[in-house]
């Protein structure tokens, strides 16, 4: 693949610095772009001697470091001008209340209380919680309670996220996944590739909480290959026309989704910079190659 000059196109991953060499699954990506004709090479997002204005495009990876500076985050995302995706699905994207606006177009997603900082609040008398903010990524920052024995250290998390300003989400603990686990449906250049199963990350409380927080960007992961259900592909496929923009111009999305006994709901969409896990499904690296292909050649067109 090259531009009418003979030059090949330059595409730049974009990840963290505490992974400046891309994370594993992402690094599978290398190989196949460079043989569809692309060189990409990885960047980090707030290194400002990237010149991101010199790449044909620039695709979100792993800038899992942005939580406690979303801000920074998305006007950074704003100043790119080629991104995928683009910057607007990017501040969509990063606060969950966009739950919000998925439940009011009819899509079946967790059931949530949202705590704003300030807010008086009292954990439910009964029953297993989790607690989370509204602005995070790989289960950091989150925990489960079971109420009433752990009352107190649901309150205190909620309290730590609001003394930090942050907004804090409560929703009920869906125990399938104890033993279904997670369905996540990965979409490349809109259409759908691929499907993995997560196992259960939450045991108990925050370690923050408990004051034993190891640290970390993410909570590591149990993934395995998954053929979704026919009603998965209906719920995500729904989720995916629900979005406030077209999905079909999305170079990737993630609809990670939930088992319960009316069907699955929604737990999250990841739009931003989620895990591909290209790993578990043949071809798939390549299906990310041939979409990133598709996207330079309508923009030099």
């Amino acid at each position: 693949m090259t531009d009418p000059l003979g030059r090949r196109p330059s595409v730049a991953l974009a990840t963290c610095g505490e992974l400046p060499d891309l994370d594993p699954d992402d690094r599978l990506l290398l190989p196949a772009l460079a043989a569809t004709g692309i060189d990409a090479t990885a960047a980090v997002w707030d290194d400002p001697a990237v010149d991101w204005a010199a790449f044909d495009l620039v695709v979100l990876r792993n800038t899992w470091d942005y939580p406690l500076r979303r801000d920074e985050f998305v006007a950074w995302a704003r100043s790119v001008p080629r991104l995928a995706n683009p910057a607007e699905v990017v501040a969509w994207n990063t606060d969950k209340r966009y739950l919000r606006d998925l439940a009011a177009a009819g899509v079946p997603v967790v059931p949530t209380t949202w705590v704003e900082p300030g807010d008086a609040w009292s954990p439910p008398a009964e029953g297993e919680w989790v607690v989370k903010p509204a602005v995070s990524i790989g289960s950091r920052d989150t925990g489960r309670y079971a109420l009433p024995a752990q009352r107190d250290l649901a309150a205190a998390h909620v309290a730590r996220l609001q003394a930090a300003g942050r907004l804090a989400m409560v929703q009920p603990y869906i125990r399938s996944v104890d033993s279904y686990g997670e369905t996540a449906l990965l979409y490349l250049g809109g259409a759908y590739s691929h499907a993995i199963r997560k196992g259960p990350m939450l045991s108990g409380p925050d370690p923050a909480v408990l004051g034993t927080d190891g640290g970390g960007l993410y909570v590591e992961e149990r993934i395995t290959a998954r053929t979704p259900t026919d009603a998965e592909r209906a719920v995500a496929e729904a989720t995916l026309r629900a979005l406030p923009f077209d999905a079909s111009g999305l170079l990737y999305a993630r609809v990670d989704l939930l088992d319960t006994p009316d069907g699955p709901i929604v737990i999250e969409v990841e739009l931003t910079e989620p895990s591909l896990f290209v790993g578990t499904a043949p071809g798939a690296a390549e299906r990310f190659a041939a979409a990133v292909a598709r996207r330079l050649a309508v923009r030099s067109a």
